[in-house]
């Protein structure tokens, strides 16, 4: 903006208008932080769950003024219908429930990043990760259901595996798949335990444990089910 006012496509007046809304804009039941992408490269993610549909509909819809890539996880259906109606250029992906709208080009890196699931159930949370990177202007590959309980199906995909600049490792049940993929490659290992299981998986307890105690090296633990939160920072990884 101070560049294009320097060059004359934006006089003082206009710039002084966009200034107006930093470092946050107030909507009574929010305050949308449009200072966060100069702070630290991305902008704001909206956390849908918990909000009505005509909070996250009114969040968007002036995170949309800003010309920034827009991310809502834990989205229903019906919010994302809703946003429709102002953003027609919305996507929704069932499986991640997550609402995007793609305001901008971003440059993508050449390296890419690898989602790995141990079973097809992990494939919701595997999919918010994927859809987290994507949107930030990343490459992602994924590769879904090659889980312990056959782990052949794990060496045959090793390579693109490997190829990866980092990977993040989703499993559910006991958590093992992170251990073994994590004495497997040279790069970075984000675990992502997911609250796939029965009764003494404690709701992903296990599986965060299984993680937090892994003997392999290179390994970092995000919350259950944080599908997002492993994307990001695979993101952040990637771009270094």
């Amino acid at each position: 903006m101070l560049q294009d006012i320097k060059d004359g496509k934006l006089s003082v007046e206009e710039g002084t208008e966009k200034l107006k809304d930093l470092p946050y804009k107030e909507l009574g039941f929010a305050k949308i932080d449009n200072h966060r992408e100069m702070r630290v490269g991305y902008p704001e993610v909206i956390y849908c769950q918990g909000k009505t549909v005509e909070q996250v509909k009114q969040i968007i819809e002036f995170m949309a003024t800003k010309n920034n890539n827009i991310l809502g996880t834990r989205a229903s259906e019906e919010m994302y219908e809703a946003v429709k109606e102002i953003c027609p250029e919305a996507e929704y992906n069932k499986l991640a429930r997550t609402i995007t709208v793609k305001k901008k080009e971003i440059e993508v890196p050449d390296t890419y990043i690898a989602v790995v699931t141990a079973g097809t159930s992990d494939i919701p949370v595997a999919e918010e990760a994927a859809v987290t990177a994507e949107i930030l202007g990343n490459k992602v590959e994924r590769i879904f259901d090659v889980g312990v309980a056959g782990i052949h199906r794990l060496f045959n995909r090793l390579d693109l595996i490997r190829g990866a600049k980092v990977v993040v490792v989703i499993a559910g049940m006991e958590g093992a798949l992170a251990s073994v993929v994590g004495g497997l490659v040279d790069k970075p290992v984000i675990a992502v335990p997911t609250s796939v299981g029965y009764g003494a998986n404690f709701g992903g307890l296990s599986a965060l444990l299984c993680m937090l105690n892994s003997c392999a090296s290179g390994i970092s633990v995000v919350n259950i089910d944080n599908g997002f939160g492993a994307g990001y920072s695979a993101s952040m990884i990637n771009k270094l």
